[in-house]
């Protein structure tokens, strides 16, 4: 399939709302959208664009591809060889658990967050190194992807995916973005860890219990807590909120001896229960649990090339216009 939006062409956008088993089937069938998109990249539209959604669809799942969290394989490998610290064996289970990471992670965004308030008519400006390792060969190749992002999608924001630049139209009506680019729209987001996870997993609905939570409810929990967690700046609290969510998904683990994209040894917190999202990981520091940045992987088009890349943010800001540096 070469457009994603094909998947909702036979909803009406005044059709009553989907019910729980059509929800659910549905949001099955967009995130096995997503994991064929993250293995044929080459062969459509950047992964920014394919996960535009219409309003009908977000019924559904509210989410688009800024970056994916998921690929092929197995559940439960470790990091490969070109994600280890130089001198390193296989790395071990760490004594500390994803949780104390997660949580240490948490206290200390609180303590350390930037306090910002963009207006609508400004943009995100934000460089994000990426080092990308061919498997077969360990060729190496490092990009500096520098994005200029509308606050409120109402403007052309100009993009760079693996050093390519990419201009996006701003949204029509009934479209969406997740994250959300709208300031608005962030700060309405929950900061209660509890009430996070169900929103988004259930359209912004909070009144839903984990409890009565799915595999596929959790791993779409992992994964769209992992994209939020990818924007460069959110309101107050947000970050705090995201990082103890994802410290409430059962079986999220802490992988050690992984490197980030400068280099840095750290820890990695893995959700080796879902095959998709093997070899995704968030990275942090082994000390500080400071937030480093991530591990991802990418197929390309033919098939026969995989590629390990390691990305972290450099530089963030809010700015007036594009190309504008801060």
């Amino acid at each position: 399939m070469t457009d994603e939006l094909e998947l909702l062409r036979d909803w009406d956008a005044d059709a009553a709302p989907l019910t729980g088993p059509a929800r659910s089937g549905a949001r099955h069938r967009l995130l096995n959208t997503i994991a064929r998109a993250e293995r044929h990249p080459d062969a459509g539209p950047g992964r920014r664009h394919v996960l535009r959604l219409a309003t009908a669809a977000a019924a559904a799942v509210a989410v688009t591809g800024t970056a994916v969290l998921i690929a092929d394989g197995v559940a439960g490998d470790r990091p490969h060889r070109a994600d280890r610290a130089p001198g390193t064996a296989t790395p071990r289970m760490s004594n500390v658990s994803a949780v104390t990471v997660l949580n240490t992670a948490a206290a200390r965004a609180g303590r350390q967050e930037a306090r910002v308030a963009p207006r609508d008519d400004q943009f995100i400006y934000s460089k994000r190194v990426i080092r990308e390792t061919e498997r077969g060969t360990g060729a190496v190749k490092t990009y500096e992807d520098v994005n200029w992002d509308s606050v409120d999608g109402s403007r052309r924001s100009l993009t760079m995916e693996l050093g390519r630049v990419i201009w996006e139209e701003p949204m029509k009506k009934g479209e969406g973005v997740w994250p959300p680019r709208k300031w608005s729209e962030l700060k309405k987001l929950p900061t209660a860890p509890e009430k996070l996870i169900p929103v988004l997993t259930d359209v912004g609905s909070s009144k839903r219990s984990t409890d009565d939570f799915t595999a596929q409810d959790w791993y779409q929990a992992y994964f769209m807590l992992g994209e939020l967690l990818k924007w460069p700046v959110l309101p107050e609290g947000l970050r705090s909120a995201a990082y103890e969510a994802l410290a409430l998904v059962p079986g999220v683990e802490a992988l050690p001896g992984v490197k980030d994209s400068a280099g840095r040894t750290g820890v990695g917190i893995a959700y080796p229960k879902s095959p998709m999202a093997q070899g995704k990981y968030l990275i942090f520091s082994p000390k500080s649990y400071e937030f480093l940045g991530f591990r991802d992987e990418r197929t390309s088009a033919s098939g026969d090339r995989t590629y390990i890349q390691l990305s972290h943010v450099v530089d963030w800001a809010v700015v007036d216009r594009l190309r504008q540096l801060p």
